[in-house]
């Protein structure tokens, strides 16, 4: 936990599980108190792994954890691991290609891509559109189509594109990603989206924004272009002399396909000025034809980090100032606590172990260390990971104040056993929210959520009530708005704010230069804020769950289907209880899912699905707010357990001189004792929850 150990967390009766009575007692009275190692994919210890256990041949991975590394999305999927933060992206991974209305603007570069190629291709798609749909379905999508299109050219209000025009179940993945291509190469000005299995199509909004600023041609061909995704191509829109004009579309672009796409404005050979595009590249995903530019990109070292009372994120950014990297060069499988010695593994891009291993003798006195450095193929991902080892030491353990006639001892090995038996609520801890700082990060993540970029900017930089370096630059700032004389007081190894200062600089404090500001830091430091306010919606409607229902499972209860768990979407897999079932008793409590608010889940169809729409709509957010493109931000939401287990619980006591006592020895009542717990817990969670209800104190 971030906050000191005098900062009471205060937890209601109805927050617990288990009806034993607790005890009390301090923790990370020492940051050695708290000790969290990471357990790999291969259920090793990050900080006892040998580097023999890879593979000699170039320092890449061996076999099995190259395999466990590209099953990382289906394990982040697994009931396991229900709630790896990930985004969702459209289902479609065909080679589609560009019709040949557009090839005049089409650039094509390699021998590969011949303009026969690509008519061929195009036709495929055409003849797989009819192949995929009978007649009659044929037919009313091209009725449908041009209703919208003739809508458009009329000029029509926005609301008419509210109209969807549903192709039916089409239960197999692959078909539906062909019709996803088909259907939008022959009507660019259509958009499809999958719903419970069925392909949805309405219409494009995209289409109708940028035939505002080109013609209807262009915008068919570039959007044409975009869906096909045709390797080492760029799209060239016509010549426009018009400044301002192309300033318009290369900020609508930006906006809208940023994260697909770049632009820039090029003199022709008719010295006309055009607006090209071009995707953006991938590691891993795009062909380099120059040799020495594919081993520079391909450039990844592992470590395990090693910190003490230092945050994940701030480990990362003092790392990137050292190494000249960007912060999002770095990967991991999640944030570790502050407040603790933590172990984890950690990916960096662009840096070799040789140059890593000489920060050895610099990085020292910000409480980091390096070990197991060595090169590996590929970064890592949130949640690739079986989950977290933890040695915890409570000090000074005594009863609760009304508590006057038991036994100190008896009361905590009750505990132990209760929780060992029926686990604890799953909650995110308060580190998810930076507790005991003057702002939590779930507000910064409701003002962007609300669209509120300027409010979330003055919020991530209110300082803390102290006097060092960080918090005089932020201090200033608030009372100045002047972002170039805060970032010359600001210290080098805050990249997060320097970053953020610099756009802000440039763009000014404003709503459009603050999305800049925003889309200035990386894609995982932008969605962990976002994340924090869905974090805190989770834990109150957990506890809504609980105060109302109880541990029962009631009819509306949500839980993980059994059947065709491999073939099917996160959703498919939710299975809504019955009556009958909820009769049979034939689902336990451990087996009950709440959704983290997004824009695809399933909500509970009983009074906590009621409870999630009016306290969403209480902080003026519908589902569409999960949405945001501004940022390239998407937050489909995802699902996870009420209640957790540790794992191979033990503990022992200890007296106040460090002598062990085991829990079956005498006790003195003159005599302090402490406790040592030892555990492990699955991904995402938290032990000073599972602590909490052993506890049952403030801790």
């Amino acid at each position: 936990m971030e906050e000191d150990s005098g900062t009471p967390v205060t937890h209601d009766s109805s927050t617990y599980v288990n009806d034993h009575v607790g005890f009390c007692g301090c923790i990370k009275t020492f940051p050695s108190d708290f000790v969290v190692t990471e357990i790999n994919m291969h259920g090793q210890l990050v900080n006892e792994i040998a580097t023999d256990c890879l593979s000699k041949s170039g320092g890449t991975l061996s076999d099995q954890s190259r395999s466990c590394q590209q099953d990382s999305k289906r394990l982040r999927l697994s009931p396991s691991e229900l709630c790896i933060e990930e985004e969702y992206f459209r289902e479609h991974d065909g080679d589609v290609h560009c019709p040949s209305d557009v090839l005049h603007s089409v650039v094509e570069e390699g021998k590969e891509h011949s303009v026969k190629k690509v008519l061929e291709c195009y036709h495929d798609k055409a003849e797989t559109l009819d192949s995929l749909l009978d007649q009659a379905v044929r037919e009313q999508l091209r009725q449908f189509a041009y209703s919208i299109k003739d809508m458009w050219n009329l000029k029509s209000e926005p609301e008419v594109f509210s109209t969807e025009f549903s192709l039916g179940p089409i239960p197999e993945k692959t078909v539906r990603a062909s019709l996803h291509g088909a259907i939008r190469q022959e009507y660019p000005f259509l958009a499809t989206i999958t719903k419970s299995g069925e392909i949805v199509v309405k219409a494009n909004q995209d289409y109708q924004e940028l035939c505002k600023l080109v013609s209807e041609e262009e915008a068919s061909g570039f959007l044409k272009f975009l869906d096909a995704k045709l390797e080492n191509s760029k799209f060239a829109f016509r010549p426009d002399g018009n400044k301002e004009h192309r300033k318009k579309v290369h900020h609508f672009l930006s906006k809208k396909f940023g994260k697909l796409v770049e632009t820039k404005s090029f003199t022709d050979s008719e010295q006309k000025v055009v607006i090209m595009v071009r995707f953006r590249e991938k590691n891993g995903c795009r062909k380099r034809t120059n040799a020495g530019s594919r081993e520079k990109e391909d450039i990844y070292t592992a470590f395990t980090l090693q910190k003490e009372n230092l945050e994940t994120l701030e480990a990362i950014s003092y790392l990137s100032s050292e190494l000249g990297v960007l912060p999002s060069d770095f990967s991991y499988t999640g944030i570790k606590d502050k407040k603790a010695v933590t172990y984890q593994a950690m990916v960096v891009k662009k840096v070799t172990p040789k140059r890593l291993k000489e920060l050895g003798s610099i990085i020292g006195k910000k409480g980091l260390g390096l070990s197991n450095v060595h090169s590996v193929s590929q970064p890592l991902r949130l949640g690739q990971l079986q989950g977290n080892h933890f040695a915890i030491i409570v000090r000074d353990l005594k009863l609760h104040s009304d508590d006057c006639y038991g036994n100190l001892k008896e009361r905590v090995c009750e505990a132990m056993e209760k929780v060992k038996k029926n686990g604890f609520i799953n909650y995110y801890g308060p580190q998810r929210f930076g507790q005991g700082q003057n702002i939590h990060t779930d507000q910064i993540g409701l003002a962007l959520l609300s669209g509120e970029m300027v409010k979330a900017v003055k919020l991530f930089f209110t300082p803390e009530d102290s006097d060092d370096p960080v918090n005089k630059a932020k201090k200033y700032f608030i009372e100045t708005e002047d972002a170039k004389g805060t970032l010359a007081m600001l210290p080098d190894f805050k990249v997060r704010e320097r970053m953020l200062l610099r756009a802000l600089n440039r763009y000014g404090l404003n709503h459009e230069g603050c999305i800049q500001g925003w889309l200035s830091i990386p894609h995982s430091m932008r969605i962990f804020y976002v994340h924090a306010y869905c974090s805190k919606i989770w834990n109150e409607a957990v506890s809504y769950r609980i105060k109302i229902y109880g541990t029962r499972v009631v009819t509306g209860d949500l839980v993980f289907s059994t059947e065709h768990i491999e073939s099917c979407s996160p959703n498919d897999k939710v299975h809504v209880i019955t009556p009958e079932e909820e009769m049979a008793n034939k689902y336990t409590i451990n087996q009950v899912i709440i959704p983290m608010a997004g824009y695809s889940v399933q909500y509970p169809t009983n009074k906590v699905g009621e409870w999630y729409h009016k306290r969403l709509a209480g902080d003026g957010l519908q589902l569409d707010h999960f949405r945001l493109p501004a940022l390239q931000l998407n937050v489909p939401g995802c699902y996870r357990h009420i209640l957790r287990y540790p794992h191979d619980l033990s503990y022992s006591f200890l007296e106040n001189n460090g002598k062990d006592v085991r829990p079956g020895g005498d006790y003195l009542r003159d005599l302090i004792l402490h406790l040592s717990v030892s555990f492990w817990l699955d991904p995402s969670c938290y032990a000073t929850v599972c602590l909490g209800e052993i506890m049952k104190c403030d801790l």
